[in-house]
């Protein structure tokens, strides 16, 4: 039995002819079929509804052509259009139906849904439609991700070159699935010897270097104090308030504001000061007035003025208070580091995400020598020196101190020491050489050992060694939760191969195992093995 009738004949029906119907068939193709001008307006209302349910097209990234996707599989919307041409006209389409599910659920719950995916899924649900591309890319969906249980950990590899210029790359592994992702980056390009670090989801390239093109033989090298934020959820770039001091390859670190911190309270401008004393201090007044009667009536309106705007000012306050206090506030300190003439810097600064505003703080203490390493533990931000020196900065109170050590640990001076703090503990990593048949310091063999500071008798206790060769002298090590994330990178046979080590830390001990076996430096040169850095976000 037809679905469509015919209207006309003769001359007519030919004119008809040409108005053809385009159906979604089995083989995703298109079949015409002949149509004329009086058809069933059910039909017309089931072609609308299939056309409502097939998903837009992602235009970046994605060619436009190609075979529309539809909502049913082929074989059942196949017969789907068989059954409706036996059944009456009347027959509505189920999507139609008040019976029938719904074919989109809710905002907020496909929001949800879509939190809990990992983050390889959620990039590939990106791609359905710009619907969900939206609902992905919104800073509330970012901050619900950020703040649910669901997330996994990822390790970006920054400091890439390629055929000798800094490429700009960004290298991201996802831990859980095992698999390596790049990601290309031209804010990043020509940028090197900067320093990374994170706040939640963001990622914070801090300072660096690049090279002028327009410069003899680019021997001329600028460094910057402009600081960029990623974020690796969105994909987005924005600039911050830059440092007070150009800075290339500065030790950071980010830690938590407490009620208690004093390094953020507003002192009072000596304008303000002035501007005060200029509304109570009448000259003219004064001299028609023997009894200085216009004096006190000026210092009456002012202090009495002042009451009424500190009180107006501390109601907000005590509000935005209540608010933050809710909200875990973190903020970046960046110490060392080397300025524009390649000169290593004592000064310090700390970073309020808040107030998009850089602090200086004191200098390190005299004669303390360059900064190799430095680690957040407790309330105090530890650096490391290359003179084996440790000094602490309270991180509420605002001042250095120098900690004195027993011993410190022997080591290597051709390999870099780190320090690093986790689970409230703080270790330091060294290459030293191997004890032999009771023999310590024997020049045979050389390995990685690791230190825990012992805060009551201030001595350095030997806990681990890596279970890898030192091969690379700028081994980076960093902390997430109770594990230790360390990456060596170094060429051998002819190409460059990064090996991966993680570490749980517990009271029983340190536990080391591979992350994973798949290489994604091969094709890199040899120079990113000194100018790389690494973080971790849970992602």
């Amino acid at each position: 039995m037809s679905v469509f009738r015919a209207a006309h004949s003769g001359g007519s029906s030919r004119h008809n002819s040409s108005t053809c119907l385009g159906l979604y068939v089995k083989g995703g193709g298109c079949r015409r079929v002949g149509a004329c001008d009086d058809f069933d307006s059910t039909i017309k209302r089931r072609f609308s509804a299939m056309d409502e349910c097939i998903p837009h097209r992602m235009v970046n990234g994605v060619e436009d052509g190609g075979v529309g996707m539809e909502c049913f599989s082929y074989g059942v919307s196949e017969k789907f259009w068989r059954s409706s041409r036996k059944e009456k006209p009347s027959m509505q389409c189920p999507s139609t139906s008040s019976s029938a599910v719904p074919a989109s659920l809710p905002d907020d719950v496909l929001e949800m849904i879509l939190a809990r995916l990992p983050l390889s899924s959620v990039m590939t649900a990106r791609c359905v439609c710009k619907k969900w591309r939206h609902l992905t890319s919104t800073p509330h969906f970012i901050q619900m991700r950020s703040d649910c249980s669901y997330c996994s950990p990822w390790l970006f590899l920054f400091g890439i070159m390629k055929g000798g210029c800094h490429a700009g790359d960004i290298h991201a592994l996802d831990v859980s699935g095992d698999r390596w992702h790049r990601i290309h980056s031209d804010v990043l390009k020509g940028r090197f010897l900067f320093s990374v670090t994170s706040i939640k989801s963001d990622i914070y390239v801090v300072g660096g270097c690049s090279r002028s093109s327009l410069s003899m033989e680019n021997r001329y090298i600028k460094t910057h104090k402009g600081v960029l934020v990623f974020n690796p959820l969105s994909g987005s770039w924005r600039k911050t308030a830059p440092m007070k001091s150009a800075r290339s390859g500065p030790v950071l670190g980010v830690f938590e504001v407490g009620a208690s911190c004093s390094l953020f309270e507003a002192r009072p401008k000596s304008q303000d000061q002035l501007q005060l004393k200029s509304r109570i201090g009448g000259v003219s007044d004064v001299y028609k007035d023997p009894h200085r009667l216009s004096v006190r009536l000026r210092l009456r309106d002012a202090f009495s003025e002042e009451d009424v705007s500190s009180e107006r000012k501390r109601r907000p306050s005590n509000f935005v208070g209540e608010n933050m206090s809710k909200q875990l506030k973190f903020a970046l300190i960046a110490v060392g580091g080397c300025g524009s003439w390649d000169e290593p810097l004592e000064s310090g600064e700390i970073y309020d995400p808040v107030t998009d505003k850089w602090i200086e703080i004191a200098s390190l203490p005299g004669e303390f020598g360059v900064i190799c390493s430095g680690a957040i533990c407790g309330k105090m931000f530890y650096v490391y020196s290359e003179t084996d020196k440790l000094a602490g900065y309270d991180l509420e109170r605002g001042f250095w101190m120098t900690i004195q050590v027993c011993h410190p640990p022997p080591r290597l001076r051709e390999y870099y020491p780190k320090l690093i703090a986790c689970s409230s503990r703080l270790f330091f990593s060294c290459v030293s050489w191997c004890e032999i048949d009771g023999q310590p310091n024997r020049r045979e063999i050389a390995v990685r050992k690791f230190w825990e500071l012992d805060f009551t008798l201030r001595a350095w206790n030997e806990v681990s060694w890596h279970p890898d060769a030192p091969m690379d002298r700028d081994a980076m090590f960093l902390a997430d939760d109770d594990m230790i994330y360390s990456i060596e990178m170094f060429r051998i046979f002819g190409q460059v191969l990064d090996f991966l080590t993680a570490c749980h830390v517990s009271e029983t001990g340190l536990k080391w195992h591979r992350i994973t076996k798949k290489h994604a430096t091969h094709e890199v040169d040899a120079s990113s093995c000194v100018i790389k850095s690494m973080l971790v976000l849970h992602l």
